[in-house]
């Protein structure tokens, strides 16, 4: 379908400079880059998980900046026909596309193209994430800490997408707002139980925050629950950013994307530096989801320590004890920060290391080169465990990660026996659970651990 809409509070004017890169159609310019991302947010409740897909889909989908003296309008053409009713886009998915706007043009012109931020630095990255959230209006100075984390995989069961709305739910019933990466599954699930108990409790002003990146927007659509999104440069942004905004965690059932996050986090936890912060995490899911977690959980102590279950509890099928144990560590997580003169909206106190802000450009050799050994501190190990499941994702659902594996062949992964015996092992549980993808067609692997 064709329209044309205009912003609402989000980017309702833009520089000459700005209107001619996002026409730009070359390798300087922007169009293509925010094209993409718009037609990710209008291919909201997609069940297709595979970036390529989409994008050769949608050949046709254009979206133009219509320039004009009172600001801006866009004009979008062969659009998805569910972004409409009665012809009319829905206002969700319309603000989610000026969201976009605002997003692209501060990534390409302020965070990258400006040299206001020193990106070769810790701290000049974690300066360009906070301005990233700031610009969004993401980071509210009032209020209480009360943002619970979610995560989880897209393609989960039935029985695992409920039980994300029973803890959603209750965490609603508790005053608590959800930060999700924005798509489907354990994304969406958790918002959507939230509604609910917040209109139960008459509130009216309920966040529910949708935290993406470029590469994975396309497989992972905005679901139409976010009322405030967020598109951060690149992966390793993106998760920083939900370590600072978030003041408490919970993960639920999920395949390599979510096995990422939580080597990202405890990772970070894990420095010496971050010993003794107060960091709610909580792993949480069905009956059925028992086994899931006793897998992650002999995984995690396997290859990082005994040590580490310390910063984790395991909570089955009891969503309201998962939902009581975030908002009790919410209140930790404010006196910590009460007596240190720390802000409640963005964790400044936590240390993230370089290597786990730096962007993993994946390849074929970069995978091969992995260190996947024990014989180094268990928080470089976790960051390079990473970098194996995110290259995992990009081979999975992004475009430029598909190709790839179409002209190449998967993914080599080596490490040692010990690691590579783990690692294996808990990838084939992922393929035969089939948490890979979404359902819709046959998943073929495209990774092989080799051990060495």
């Amino acid at each position: 379908m064709d329209a044309t809409v205009t912003p609402e509070g989000s980017l309702e004017v833009l520089s000459q400079q700005e209107v001619q890169r996002l026409r730009d159609l070359g390798e300087g310019g922007m169009h293509e880059l925010f094209r993409r991302c718009c037609l990710a947010a209008l291919n909201s409740g997609s069940e297709v998980d595979d970036a390529k897909l989409v994008f050769d889909q949608y050949r046709s989908f254009d979206i133009e900046l219509i320039q004009q003296d009172r600001g801006i309008r866009l004009k979008v053409t062969n659009a998805p026909e569910a972004a409409f009713v009665d012809g009319r886009m829905i206002r969700g998915l319309r603000e989610h596309l000026f969201s976009v706007l605002r997003d692209v043009v501060y990534m390409r012109t302020t965070l990258a193209g400006s040299g206001a931020f020193d990106l070769g630095s810790s701290a000049g990255i974690t300066n360009s994430v906070f301005h990233a959230l700031r610009h969004a209006r993401i980071l509210r100075s009032n209020g209480d800490p009360n943002i619970v984390v979610c995560w989880g995989g897209h393609a989960i069961s039935r029985e695992e997408y409920d039980y994300t709305k029973k803890v959603g739910y209750e965490l609603g019933l508790r005053s608590m707002n959800i930060c999700t990466g924005c798509g489907p599954g354990a994304m969406k699930g958790p918002m959507k139980g939230a509604t609910i108990a917040h209109a139960k409790q008459r509130i009216s002003n309920g966040r529910y925050l949708g935290v993406t990146e470029p590469g994975i927007i396309a497989a992972e659509p905005p679901n139409a629950i976010v009322n405030e999104l967020v598109i951060l440069p690149d992966i390793e942004k993106r998760l920083e950013a939900f370590v600072r905004l978030g003041h408490s965690f919970i993960v639920f059932p999920g395949g390599v994307g979510t096995a990422e996050e939580i080597l990202y986090l405890l990772g970070i936890l894990l420095h010496p530096d971050n010993a003794g912060l107060p960091f709610p995490l909580i792993f949480s899911g069905p009956a059925s989801a028992a086994n899931y977690f006793e897998q992650i959980d002999r995984f995690l102590k396997n290859m990082l320590g005994e040590q580490i279950s310390e910063r984790y509890e395991i909570v089955i099928d009891d969503a309201a004890r998962a939902a009581r144990l975030a908002s009790e560590g919410t209140q930790i997580v404010k006196s910590y920060r009460e007596k240190r003169s720390d802000a409640y909206f963005f964790n400044w106190m936590l240390n993230v290391d370089q290597d786990f802000q730096q962007p993993f450009e994946v390849s074929h050799q970069s995978m091969r080169d992995l260190s996947l050994h024990q014989d180094q501190p268990s928080h470089v190990l976790a960051c390079n465990l990473r970098k194996a499941f995110s290259g995992i994702v990009t081979g999975n659902v992004k475009e430029h990660g598909i190709r790839m594996i179409e002209e190449h062949g998967p993914f080599e992964i080596v490490g040692t026996p010990e690691v590579a015996g783990m690692l294996s092992g808990l990838l084939k549980a992922f393929v035969a659970q089939k948490r890979m993808r979404l359902p819709t067609t046959e998943y073929k692997p495209c990774f092989s651990v080799v051990s060495r």
